[in-house]
């Protein structure tokens, strides 16, 4: 009889336990769609807490954390929930979009690859793989899941600006940079111009690179590195003083973007303003010393401001260093004529017209 009072005991707090279970996890759905993640975590913690198998909790509580940025705790919870599902296909999207909004793209890769054997349809599926390909650098594999789908896929913009990316990115920059200039008129896409133009200012198109990079700026001030993009352009397209502009912009927000510093001091050299010159370019040298622009604007500097045997030192480093770049052997001969060393000077001199010479008859037409 006393087994018999304790075993029902035992039911009866079983049965409490369930309904409290039940009932924290009706308030947590409640929560997570009120936006309230924080309490619905919680509950949903609770609720594995009595019930460690609840699949429902672990889910929902990987997308509440998904929300708020916890991205490796809401991966472990989808994780934990993945072996008792008979459908697995939608947690396994969640799980690698945890990882791609992580910044795990080979992981998110993975995930996307065994949804894309799954449903070979899903072009939402095809789109993630190939961007999370693009972002590992892996063009070519971006390419052969996307390319076979890009004629009927013509109006997706997402697939486009994608399929651009692998384009670019797999060395078809022309045709790349024509796909995600439609989508960015399209659709007012700062993310699709700004690509664009780095593109192009990779390419030696400045004015248009100019063009796409100004209406990215105009769109979204906020996009990362769109101020020295910018400045690049301008100076590029011989608009000094407004790429001084850009790049004093780009140092606000990050005053260890090499490139902005480098082409500021570059400018401020160009004007002989050399003492505030001498701060953008020896932070230059600081954040990358091996950089061959910033260790040429530099010595140049210091030619400039009449330190010629530390200027003479360091181009010979760099004409070591890059034997066919015509600029440094120029300065050369200039310092070694100047420092009364005239057979250096002349050879420096033959040097430059041989390195003119080779760079004339790769001009075509010459």
């Amino acid at each position: 009889m006393r087994f018999l009072i304790i075993l029902i005991g035992v039911l009866s707090g079983l049965a409490a336990c369930q309904t409290a279970a039940d009932q924290l996890l009706q308030r947590a759905v409640e929560e997570q769609q009120q936006g309230n993640f924080s309490a619905a975590i919680a509950d949903y913690k609770k609720v594995l807490q009595l019930r460690p198998a609840t699949v429902e909790a672990k889910v929902n509580m990987g997308a509440a954390l998904a929300h708020v940025g916890r991205y490796d705790e809401a991966i472990s919870a989808y994780r934990s929930a993945l072996p008792s599902l008979r459908d697995k296909n939608p947690v396994i999207l969640n799980l690698g979009l945890a990882y791609y909004k992580k910044g795990d793209f080979e992981n998110a890769s993975r995930q996307f690859a065994i949804l894309r054997k799954a449903q070979p349809e899903d072009v939402r599926v095809a789109i993630l793989l190939g961007d999370s390909y693009v972002r590992q650098g892996k063009a070519e594999s971006a390419m052969s899941v996307l390319e076979p789908l890009a004629s009927a896929n013509a109006g997706n913009l997402d697939f486009q600006f994608v399929y651009g990316s692998a384009l670019i990115n797999s060395g078809r920059r022309r045709e790349g940079v024509s796909l995600v200039e439609q989508v960015a008129a399209a659709n007012n896409s700062p993310d699709a111009y700004r690509l664009a133009g780095a593109t192009l200012l990779q390419m030696n198109d400045a004015e248009a690179a100019l063009r796409d990079l100004e209406e990215a700026l105009r769109l979204d001030p906020t996009l990362p590195g769109i101020y020295t993009l910018v400045g690049t352009a301008r100076d590029k397209n011989s608009d000094a003083a407004h790429a001084e502009l850009a790049f004093r912009e780009a140092l606000k927000i990050n005053p260890d973007d090499f490139d902005a510093n480098l082409y500021l001091g570059t400018i401020l050299y160009k004007r002989r303003e050399n003492d505030e010159a001498k701060i953008y370019l020896d932070r230059a040298l600081r954040l990358n010393p091996s950089q061959s622009l910033a260790r040429y604007e530099s010595a140049m500097l210091k030619s400039a401001t009449g330190q010629y045997e530390a200027a003479l030192g360091e181009l010979e480093k760099l004409a070591k260093d890059e034997p066919n770049w015509l600029e440094p052997h120029v300065e050369l001969a200039t310092l070694y004529y100047r420092l009364h060393r005239p057979a250096d000077g002349a050879r420096e001199r033959a040097t430059v017209e041989r390195i003119t010479a080779e760079q004339q008859a790769k001009v075509p037409g010459k």
